[in-house]
């Protein structure tokens, strides 16, 4: 499925812009994945590989869907192709994963703070985070409905495209259920599950406060974020050719310890700096690998892919 998909990219660089809705007439999928050379020779004349529908009957056959996103523009352009609507999309993970922390947190002590020293450290991490109130009230009621399970953290490592390797966080109340639905989409999206430790190495774990480089000054973030006790300060790479959309879209990482975290967003704050919190650490790449634009593609596919899976917390890559 995955050279299928790679195939499909490819073949979308040389056809015409327009998705053919119309479904094909002999096209199937073998179980293999493998396209049998009658229907495919019969077919690619008049449909785009990447366009067949999912699940549609075509004369009375099931047809599987096989969907080959467009290969973005360039470089640039598809890394803010990946920004657009992803804040939010960052948001809601995050209220998430908070949510499924007090759930496990009530679960194991109660739903008093004062009794509850983890659930009282969580709801402290919550304000820190700007989580809304009433996510932290439903989930404290959640947990205590009948056949809710406490969640259970687990980390799944993947092989991307062009030499990239993805990490991938769960939170989950069902084991079996998480690690079946990472498989299955791994497997449909041209990845390959690693052996635990085969790629956590490549990172490192960080509290990281992610600050607009438009709404700041340069000079100014590093003395508040230095003088707060940051770590680092990585700065957004940058390209000649880039638009002012791209420019826009570019974030600083503030990289810090635990410790010090609190102080630097009560710096960022005292000086009216906008700011977007981590959902408790982020995983950093140790030195990130450069990939040509094909890959590019096919890994953002896959990681957009995953993170739509409801257990699933983050993603993260040493793709640049």
């Amino acid at each position: 499925m995955g050279s299928l998909r790679a195939f499909g990219v490819i073949l979308k660089k040389f056809s015409p812009n327009s998705i053919i809705h119309k479904c094909p007439r002999f096209f199937h999928i073998q179980r293999n994945g493998l396209c049998s050379s009658s229907s495919l020779a019969a077919e690619t004349s008049s449909f785009p590989l990447w366009a067949f529908d999912s699940k549609l009957k075509c004369r009375g056959n099931q047809v599987r869907r096989i969907w080959m996103s467009p290969v973005c523009m360039g470089r640039r352009s598809c890394k803010i192709a990946g920004r657009k609507g992803a804040q939010d999309a960052k948001k809601a993970k995050l209220y998430s994963r908070i949510g499924k922390e007090v759930v496990s947190a009530v679960k194991k002590g109660g739903t008093s703070p004062i009794s509850n020293t983890l659930l009282a450290a969580l709801l402290e991490k919550a304000k820190e985070l700007d989580v809304p109130k009433e996510i932290l009230d439903r989930n404290i009621k959640r947990a205590s409905e009948k056949g809710q399970e406490a969640y259970i953290e687990k980390i799944y490592e993947v092989y991307g495209y062009g030499g990239a390797s993805m990490v991938v966080e769960v939170s989950t109340d069902k084991i079996n259920r998480s690690v079946a639905a990472v498989r299955e989409v791994v497997k449909d999206y041209g990845g390959k599950m690693a052996d635990p430790g085969s790629v956590m190495f490549k990172f490192r774990r960080a509290r990281v406060v992610n600050v607009k480089a438009s709404d700041v000054d340069k000079d100014q973030l590093l003395t508040i974020s230095l003088d707060a006790g940051a770590e680092d300060v990585i700065e957004p790479p940058e390209f000649e050719d880039d638009t002012e959309e791209e420019k826009s879209e570019r974030y600083y990482k503030i990289v810090t310890s635990t410790e010090n975290y609190s102080g630097i967003l009560s710096k960022l704050r005292e000086k009216n700096i906008n700011f977007e919190p981590d959902s408790g650490s982020e995983l950093l790449p140790i030195s990130s690998i450069e990939v040509d634009d094909e890959a590019m593609d096919l890994n953002k596919e896959l990681m957009d892919k995953l993170l739509e899976l409801d257990d699933v917390d983050a993603v993260y890559t040493d793709q640049k």
